[in-house]
């Protein structure tokens, strides 16, 4: 059995997809707000499903803002030789994807203004067969792994 790849995502994506993270379960208390008042409005519409809904959406949103952005940096991991790129993330289900450098078509960093704010960049690697991203790399670490990918990349392709 192979070993697993050894760099990690950078420390600074947790309190990133925390931010990110509650950003979202700002939009999520819409939900029970909205039937809330569609409940006002329509009074034979039960009162007892929005404190459920307030309690679902709760429970949610203090998972992924507390939990989640931690479990999953720990659990993210790549490594990128010569001959392929190794992605494995996941908790109880682990996803490892090995991508061949002949497979690669191109190579780009994305960064919106969220991960600008905490310094980040994410690879987006990209076959035939579809993208595949590292999430939330430091703005250097992601600029010298995009030219590294695209310089081996190109190396092995002119060697075939």
């Amino acid at each position: 059995m192979r070993n697993y790849p050894a760099q990690a995502i950078d420390p600074k994506a947790v309190p990133y997809w925390r931010c990110s993270a509650a950003i979202e379960s700002v939009l999520l208390l819409l939900i029970p707000g909205g039937y809330y008042i569609a409940q006002q409005h329509w009074q034979h519409w039960p009162t007892w499903i929005t404190f459920v809904l307030l309690f679902l959406t709760l429970a949610y949103d203090i998972f992924a803002v507390v939990f989640q952005p931690e479990i999953t940096w720990r659990t993210w991991r790549y490594e990128v030789s010569e001959q392929e790129i190794d992605l494995l993330h996941g908790v109880f289900i682990k996803t490892r994807t090995l991508i061949p450098m002949v497979r690669v078509q191109h190579v780009d960093t994305k960064q919106g203004p969220l991960l600008r704010r905490f310094g980040l960049s994410s690879v987006t690697i990209s076959t035939a067969a579809g993208n595949h991203e590292i999430p939330a790399l430091a703005d250097e670490v992601a600029d010298l792994l995009r030219d590294r990918i695209s310089v081996l990349a190109r190396v092995v392709e002119e060697d075939v």
